[in-house]
């Protein structure tokens, strides 16, 4: 696909919890089109201690409005710098970068799709539904967090398909990791799509290919640059062959990667 390099401006941002914000942003021109699983690389200004992009996965992209919306967990300079933008303020972004999420061929068969989103992996999981549910799926979200505090856009989730949740405390939803909720026990699934800490992916991995169910994960590995050629992002596949995520990924399905599952 082509990459664009553009100057957006913010329309909004909105502060979802003291460590995420959710920035929209919008360009001078229709933008261009983005697949669900697709990140974009921001330049951060007038951060000193900030030299390099900052990739983030595409949250969502709300057509009728032109935005762009970028969900941003505030972890050092760079997004903390991002987190202080005010509407109006422009921001450099390029895009769209990466693969995408594999769509299944029809919706004719009914196919039960779960997205398995934790932390800030829920994100992608958003713009992919919303996709998924325009192409006449009906996905199901399993949302993973520490406790009902950290739960992110529930009402945008539950706007595209029935949502079920754990919470490391118990607070809401199951107590436990996603892959100790009981609709895991309880529904067979055809695929399964996931973001998240590395741990937690692995282990959807795991249940997964037990399980013979095709599998997508998006890798969240370090990708300075965007275009593959920093090398900070490479991965090992099964093949013993190591690609970089930002431009071979950063979707996979488990059977490529060299994880023990």
């Amino acid at each position: 696909m082509k990459k664009y390099l553009l100057d957006m401006k913010v329309t909004a941002n909105e502060r979802l919890h003291r460590n995420y914000c959710l920035l929209k942003l919008t360009a001078g021109q229709t933008l261009p089109e983005m697949l669900p699983g697709q990140f974009v690389e921001v330049r951060v200004d007038n951060s000193p201690t900030t030299f390099l992009r900052r990739p983030i996965s595409v949250n969502y992209v709300d057509k009728s409005a032109n935005e762009l919306w970028l969900l941003i967990q505030l972890v050092g300079d760079g997004t903390r710098k991002l987190a202080e933008a005010r509407v109006g303020d422009i921001i450099n972004v390029m895009l769209p970068l990466g693969n995408g999420f594999t769509l299944p061929a029809s919706a004719d068969a009914d196919p039960k799709l779960l997205l398995v989103g934790g932390g800030v992996g829920t994100a992608p999981m958003l713009y992919l539904g919303s996709c998924l549910k325009n192409a006449g799926f009906k996905p199901m979200f399993l949302l993973g967090v520490r406790s009902q505090n950290d739960l992110l856009q529930f009402e945008q989730f539950r706007a595209l398909g029935e949502v079920f949740i754990t919470t490391e405390d118990g607070s809401l939803g199951e107590k436990g990791y996603v892959t100790d909720h009981s609709i895991l026990k309880n529904q067979r699934f055809d695929h399964i799509y996931t973001c998240g800490p590395k741990p937690m992916m692995m282990a959807v991995a795991r249940y997964a290919s037990a399980e013979n169910i095709d599998c997508e994960v998006s890798l969240e590995n370090t990708m300075a640059c965007g275009l593959g050629a920093c090398l900070c992002c490479v991965e090992k596949l099964n093949d013993d062959h190591h690609v970089c995520v930002c431009t071979e990924g950063p979707v996979f399905n488990i059977k490529k990667l060299s994880w023990q599952i």
